[in-house]
């Protein structure tokens, strides 16, 4: 596939509804993803499951990022979901306890016979490109990304994101872009980097110094969803305007009240969106009293 930038919006819980992908892909995210969804309660018809499958027709081009163990359940969500995405994704980076526990997300890098098992089934059964999102390894003493890719790559997958940090990690320390680089080096299929972007010249640097092809970016677009247009003007001019916290705010609210996005949503990314203004504490006080979106409009940002 090709993408109208190398920017690429990641996949996170409770973040991404379809308001805030579409704000990003306005700004010039090249791809959106869907939150991680199970695809045990997706087959099941979990109301609240599908409700995190709400796409509008206008995202183009969007990946749905799935989650899972058993090769049944993958085989019968990719059935259900294919026809109204453009790429399928599927989770073996995500640490959270909850579903490490179950034997899925990051805890999948420890079992490289079921990662080829997975990607073999998704591969099989889908229609759609697909894509796999890893980390580095489980902990600095099993770091296998490498091995990961090359498994990955030879099932047939067309594309691989890599956090460079290890499950143990989660958030914490620095992602090891060298690491990128090898897996870069080991493949023949597009590589997204992900982990430490929060400039621009962030993005710029990764691309320079790991040869991935695209680069995913997650927390900054939380709090900074314009970053995707400042990357969009800093490749073509070498400088960009600083995000107008107003206007992000303004747009987003305008989306969210069209594609009728759940409140607790909508208050969460207001306060994302307004940290780091001289106000923020009082901002956040007066958004967080909110009850519908016409008194956020009336706070004064």
């Amino acid at each position: 596939m090709k993408f109208k930038t190398k920017v690429f919006l990641a996949p996170m819980a409770e973040i991404n509804d379809s308001a805030f992908r579409i704000l990003c892909s306005n700004y010039g995210a090249g791809l959106t993803y869907t939150e991680m969804i199970s695809c045990a309660a997706l087959i099941r018809g979990n109301a609240n499951t599908l409700k995190l499958f709400d796409i509008q027709k206008c995202e183009k081009p969007i990946a749905i990022q799935l989650f899972g163990t058993k090769i049944d359940e993958i085989k019968k969500a990719v059935k259900v979901v294919q026809d109204k995405v453009d790429i399928i994704d599927f989770n073996m980076g995500c640490p959270m306890s909850k579903i490490v526990d179950a034997g899925a997300g990051s805890a999948l890098l420890k079992d490289p016979e079921k990662v080829r098992e997975i990607v073999r089934t998704l591969v099989k059964n889908s229609k759609k490109p697909v894509s796999i999102k890893i980390r580095s390894g489980w902990d600095k003493n099993n770091i296998n990304a490498v091995e990961i890719a090359k498994i990955i790559e030879e099932e047939g997958a067309s594309m691989i994101t890599i956090h460079a940090r290890t499950r143990s990690q989660v958030r914490s320390g620095d992602s090891d872009w060298d690491l990128i680089k090898k897996v870069k080096d080991a493949v023949n299929i597009p590589v997204i980097g992900n982990g430490d972007i929060s400039s621009p010249k962030d993005v710029d640097r990764m691309i320079t110094e790991s040869g991935c092809d695209y680069v995913m970016i997650g927390r900054e677009a939380i709090k900074n969803p314009y970053i995707f247009r400042q990357c969009v003007d800093y490749f073509k001019k070498g400088s960009y305007d600083e995000s107008n916290k107003v206007e992000i705010v303004s747009e987003y609210l305008k989306l969210a009240k069209k594609y009728d996005i759940k409140f607790s949503y909508i208050k969460n990314h207001v306060v994302q969106f307004t940290k780091g203004l001289k106000n923020s504490a009082r901002l956040r006080e007066e958004i967080n009293k909110t009850k519908k979106i016409e008194e956020i409009k009336k706070i004064e940002i």
